[in-house]
């Protein structure tokens, strides 16, 4: 029997998926009443001035103007003087520089890791707002600081008119059905296409927790990389074959059809399909964030063996398995990995976000390779024993 969740408002994730999930929002209150106490305005300023930060300062001259403005990362300190009253500040992947935010996405443990994206959290005083607008990802808004204003409309997609000569993409106006104001741990869940405007009635932090599918043209960009690696794929074709000639300058339905065929069997060839799909969903959302780190080896690990270290997923790192034909074969960061057999059930663990503790169950020649690979490429990490930290 399924479990209801808190974080859904009391119902199961099987209900939520089949009622709600890319269908109509949740409006759940008190939802996540930990997220409070993370972080305050005053963070997400100083976070914004991080040169590896991703974020966007947008300003708007009044509430009636349909002047905006947007600035974008590397932000300055200069970029914050003079500001007008109504402006918000974004800043993504906030979950790769606090290990606390992180662990909230286990609070959504019906939706798998190769569909998230990343936590952004976004700032504003009294009257801010991104304007009017609609994404094409699911994405969970909890208001973590302050309160804000949720209006929610109609349906759109890729053929909705914006308002022209904006650096955002804004919706001319949305049919308000959903009008709310999220208090702190208030959790608001809007599906892809649904029009929403969210205006901070005081000064406000909502994290908000995106979820995002691939698009067609980055599928078939991995496809391309992976036919330009497969020297199978380079032998041409043999041609089509000709019972009579035909003008030169034409190339005919059937010679047409022959091409486009051989095309589908070449994407089939070798799982190739399956290694261009598995490279581009495991690559990180924010590359740039990936730390480098110092080198470890596996004295260093058997070193550490028993002193209460833990191993984790590294947060801006990717980690996704696969279970095909009796095998589990594993991605991280955009690379197939070589894992040894005695690791496979271990390493399937931390991919599915549970921490590993360092000790004499690991101590394994193979293991130990594999583990301080994957630390050295910043796919795992290690975390110190509480009292170190």
């Amino acid at each position: 029997m399924s479990h209801t969740l808190d974080i859904l408002g009391g119902i199961t994730a099987e209900q939520f998926l089949a009622e709600y999930w890319q269908k109509k929002p949740l409006l759940v209150r008190n939802a996540l009443p930990e997220i409070t106490q993370l972080l305050e305005p005053s963070d997400v300023m100083e976070l914004a001035l991080d040169e590896n930060i991703t974020a966007r300062l947008i300003k708007q001259k009044d509430k009636d103007s349909k002047q905006w403005s947007v600035k974008s990362s590397p932000l300055i300190k200069a970029d914050f003087q003079k500001m007008p009253k109504l402006w918000t500040l974004l800043v993504q992947a906030v979950d790769h520089y606090s290990f606390d935010l992180a662990e909230l996405w286990k609070k959504f443990p019906f939706i798998p890791q190769w569909r998230r994206d990343d936590i952004m959290v976004s700032y504003a005083p009294k009257g801010g707002s991104v304007g009017q607008h609609f994404d094409f990802y699911d994405v969970f808004l909890v208001q973590g600081y302050g309160h804000r204003r949720w209006q929610l409309g109609q349906m759109c997609d890729e053929n909705t008119p914006f308002v022209a000569g904006q650096p955002l993409k804004l919706l001319h106006e949305i049919d308000v059905n959903f009008d709310e104001v999220l208090a702190p741990g208030d959790l608001l869940y809007v599906p892809p296409g649904l029009a929403h405007y969210g205006v901070a009635e005081d000064d406000c932090l909502t994290y908000s927790f995106g979820f995002r599918m691939p698009n067609v043209s980055d599928m078939i960009d991995s496809v391309g990389d992976q036919c330009a690696e497969n020297d199978l794929l380079k032998n041409p074709l043999i041609d089509v074959a000709r019972q009579q000639s035909s003008q030169i300058g034409q190339i005919n339905s059937a010679e047409l059809t022959y091409l486009k065929a051989e095309l589908l069997k070449g994407l089939q060839h070798s799982n190739l399909l399956d290694h261009a799909l598995m490279s581009l969903i495991s690559r990180p959302g924010y590359p740039n964030d990936v730390p480098e780190v110092d080198e470890i080896g596996t004295g260093d690990l058997e070193e550490a063996m028993g002193l209460g270290y833990q191993i984790m997923l590294e947060p801006a790192s990717r980690l996704l398995y696969t279970q095909q034909d009796g095998q589990t074969h594993f991605w991280g960061n955009g690379d197939a990995l070589c894992i040894s057999e005695a690791f496979t059930e271990k390493l399937q663990a931390l991919a599915d976000g549970q921490p590993l503790l360092l000790d004499a169950a690991l101590q394994q020649d193979d293991i130990l390779e594999n583990l301080a690979e994957l630390l050295n490429q910043s796919i795992l990490m290690l975390l110190p024993p509480a009292d170190e930290e």
